[in-house]
């Protein structure tokens, strides 16, 4: 004000992360949506929203209506992963199926999430995501070997084919037994390169 008229404004806000953008784009391209939930105002909101190229926004938003939004989203057969740092998003961190803390957050979020992010970088939001991807992809394969092993040589050292004059020896299925442990660990070990190759 200059002598009691309106001169200016001045307008603060917080700075968008430079990791944040690429991180959305990275999310994009593994078909994950993004949205925020902010207790800022619809502009501020929509702003941030326009310049990361964010599926939606919601502004405005009580920790009690963080909580709501996310049981919407699961009630639609969605799997929600939640990300937030203050005492305001413990709630919605708890319900959600996933809850990531902010490392530089308040202790209250961190004691209430499932991960904490210590870098505080959401770029490692998607190497969480990619990882737990490739570690389930193992399991299944490794799986998949040890019934497959199972299904067959058991049935063999049964005697199911000793009418074709075929029985394998303890000896044989202890070797192959063997073998099925070292593919195994050999696939758990090629989990290293399967990160590098879906983070590239």
């Amino acid at each position: 004000m200059v002598d009691g008229k309106f001169a200016g404004s001045i307008a603060l806000a917080d700075a968008i992360r430079e990791s944040s953008a690429a991180a959305i784009k990275q999310f994009r391209e593994q078909g994950i949506k993004t949205y925020m939930a902010t207790g800022d105002n619809k502009q501020v909101g929509k702003a941030v929203s326009d310049a990361l190229g964010l599926d939606g926004f919601y502004a405005e938003v009580l920790p009690h209506q963080k909580v709501e939004l996310i049981k919407e989203l699961q009630a639609k057969g969605e799997f929600v992963a939640m990300t937030g740092d203050g005492v305001n998003d413990a709630p919605a961190l708890a319900q959600a199926d996933v809850g990531i803390a902010v490392g530089s957050g308040t202790d209250v979020a961190a004691e209430t999430a499932d991960i904490i992010l210590v870098k505080s970088d959401p770029r490692d939001i998607l190497g969480l995501i990619l990882f737990g991807k490739a570690t389930y992809n193992k399991m299944i394969q490794n799986l998949i070997w040890a019934t497959g092993y199972n299904a067959i040589a058991i049935p063999l050292a049964a005697g199911v084919l000793y009418s074709f004059d075929f029985l394998l020896s303890p000896a044989v299925g202890a070797v192959f037994m063997s073998l099925s442990t070292v593919v195994v660990a050999i696939n758990a070990q090629l989990l290293k390169r399967s990160l590098k190759t879906a983070s590239s």
